[in-house]
């Protein structure tokens, strides 16, 4: 054959095809060779079963012609056919068993199934599996994050995209028997590729379902008024425990990484008027707490007040009995020494009772001797102006 043999001078490979050359300082992908080849041997084989088949047509010619010359072609076609086919079957062979050679991304989990059924799990790069149909390969994207929206629906307009409600999903009665209006999400990704393939036919509605269930037996336990206030943030943590609690006894392969309350209100219909009571209660526990205030600042005043007096009566109490101890000791003593000496005490106890009245009052004193001379004068008016002398 003149296509059998060595490159031409052309630069033609031994399928026929001029060979690709990449640019300059450019590596070329393993896939990009790989399906170069497979479509050099496809184009090989098309141009030897169309040999084959003008070999077919021309003994058919030569046979009714009787030229000799013309068999010995014939038999020469005869043999160019048979290693065609030949060739065209190993050829077939070589890219069955090539096509069992395949890529696993990084973001990927590599699950090759053997009749159907899981065999093994490879990891990202270039792995190889028995062809079809032995084998086969899934590749499920391990890391990255999925989304499942409960209540709501993204929803594209001219202007870009819009969340639309869904009231059959959202509704849901607390345990106090009030209606909320719950949208929320779940985040997930793949933990075990081969569970998440095998165990469970679809897995997100799988999540989707279990969401909903979770949710509504969280609000069902609660009462409405800490849902929409304080208690969201335990509400998601509750809800993403009991999600992966019910998702690892499905085996689902499935793991719950976040769940974000959207929006948690009472019913459209009624919105106007639970806002009214919202107000009311925001005014009754701003009353209370202003009363409690008041009631924390005068109470504590009070007993402070109260302990006060008593300490002082403690004190007037302690004081009037010393005092009344001291003076009976004081007169005991006294009439000790009166019993004694009963003229030097009277003089005494006349002398200091002098004292003790005079103390505070003007005095004017005149010698004996100068009495004479002296005009006695009692200033009545002076005196009863004057101040009292200091002790």
């Amino acid at each position: 054959m003149s296509t059998n043999g060595n490159r031409n001078g052309n630069g033609d490979n031994p399928w026929g095809e001029r060979e690709r050359r990449e640019p300059a300082g450019r590596g070329q992908r393993y896939e990009d060779d790989f399906e170069r080849v497979l479509r050099q041997l496809q184009e090989r084989l098309r141009s030897i079963l169309r040999g084959g088949r003008g070999f077919r047509r021309g003994s058919g010619d030569g046979g009714g012609r009787g030229s000799g010359g013309r068999r010995s072609g014939g038999g020469g076609r005869r043999g160019i056919g048979a290693a065609g086919l030949l060739l065209a079957l190993g050829g077939i062979g070589l890219i069955w068993g090539l096509s069992g050679f395949y890529r696993v991304q990084a973001d990927e989990q590599g699950v090759v199934l053997r009749f159907g059924k899981f065999s093994k799990q490879t990891s990202p790069g270039l792995n190889y599996h028995l062809p079809w149909p032995v084998e086969s390969v899934r590749t499920p994207k391990v890391t990255i994050i999925n989304r499942t929206d409960i209540g709501m629906r993204s929803v594209r307009t001219r202007s870009g995209s819009s969340m639309r409600d869904v009231p059959e999903e959202s509704l849901m009665l607390t345990g106090d028997e009030n209606i909320v209006d719950v949208d929320f999400s779940v985040f997930w990704l793949i933990s075990d590729a081969p569970s998440f393939l095998f165990n469970v036919q679809n897995p997100p509605g799988t999540v989707k379902a279990v969401a909903e269930s979770t949710m509504r037996e969280v609000i069902g336990e609660n009462e409405i008024q800490p849902i929409l206030t304080g208690q969201r943030q335990k509400n998601e943590e509750s809800v993403k425990r009991l999600m992966q609690e019910t998702l690892d006894s499905y085996q689902a392969g499935i793991a719950v990484t976040q769940v974000k309350m959207q929006k948690v209100d009472p019913p459209a219909a009624v919105i106007d008027a639970f806002r009214d009571v919202q107000a009311a209660r925001a005014d009754q526990e701003r009353a209370r707490n202003e009363a409690n205030a008041y009631a924390n600042r005068v109470v504590p005043e009070a007993q402070g007040q109260a302990v006060r007096v008593v300490r002082i009566a403690e004190a007037y109490r302690s004081r009037v009995v010393a005092e009344s101890e001291g003076q009976a000791t004081r007169f005991a003593v006294i009439h000790d020494e009166y019993r004694n000496a009963r003229d030097i005490t009277r003089q005494r106890m006349f002398l200091e009772t002098l004292e003790r009245l005079l103390r505070n009052m003007p005095k004017v004193i005149i010698d004996e001797d100068a009495a004479g001379s002296v005009l006695p004068y009692l200033p009545l008016t002076q005196l009863q102006q004057a101040p009292p002398a200091k002790p």
